[in-house]
């Protein structure tokens, strides 16, 4: 979704604030989790039978064989969650941005690039995929002429990440997606001003996005 240029330079303040790294609670894992059924019936009342499946089928995901690899995973997460519709914010929840919850996300079965990157990083996250290895990534799409975000994926710290994206379904290296100019990234333990295609220099802690801070405290209330 387009990204106002305010908001921009507010987020790229927080940027440049020394912050020490603080940490959130681990998600539950692999075939530990499970959803809570008061919470499915919750989802299946406000939103209908269809929702309720679909949580089903996420669960399954989550936790079918642990012994995939990481690029197995990142392919049927991939492939699973970019069947969802792609919905703007000021007509999905009414709202100028809002970042979903991934049971918000699959409940009403669409959302903004947003959503569909964090989905897609807190499914890997409990199949188990390490956390350092997945970033939150704002990019500049040249093609639309937006700001856009994309999950990116680091096998090790110095390696050209892969993008997981909901505009080009394939998963690609950086250096195939030249269409992408990077912006700043994060996850759950730290910020990162984009290098070239790479993580990028530390800058401090996620928890300075209130996005961010909203969308745990739903997941928390979630049971998530």
């Amino acid at each position: 979704m387009v990204i106002h240029t305010d908001k921009i330079k507010l987020t790229l303040l927080f940027l440049v604030i020394f912050l020490f790294l603080i940490g959130i609670a681990p998600v539950i894992s692999g075939s530990d989790f499970h959803l809570d059924k008061e919470l499915l019936n919750k989802v299946e009342h406000k939103y209908g039978k269809e929702a309720h499946t679909l949580l089903v089928a996420w669960e399954g995901l989550i936790i079918q064989d642990m012994s995939m690899t990481d690029l197995d995973k990142l392919k049927r997460v991939n492939d699973f969650l970019n069947q969802m519709e792609f919905v703007d914010d000021r007509i999905h929840w009414k709202k100028e941005d809002y970042w979903a919850t991934p049971i918000e996300f699959l409940a009403t079965q669409g959302g903004d690039c947003e959503d569909f990157a964090i989905a897609k990083y807190f499914t890997l996250k409990t199949m188990g995929v390490d956390e350092e290895k997945l970033n939150l990534t704002y990019v500049k799409s040249l093609n639309l002429n937006v700001h856009h975000m994309v999950l990116t994926y680091f096998s090790t710290a110095d390696a050209e990440p892969l993008i997981l994206d909901n505009l080009v379904r394939e998963i690609k290296s950086a250096s195939q997606r030249t269409d992408l100019i990077p912006i700043y990234s994060f996850n759950g333990t730290g910020l990162w001003l984009a290098k070239q295609r790479g993580r990028g220099k530390l800058a401090g802690s996620s928890n300075r996005l209130q996005y961010w801070q909203d969308l745990l405290q739903r997941m928390s209330d979630d049971n998530f």
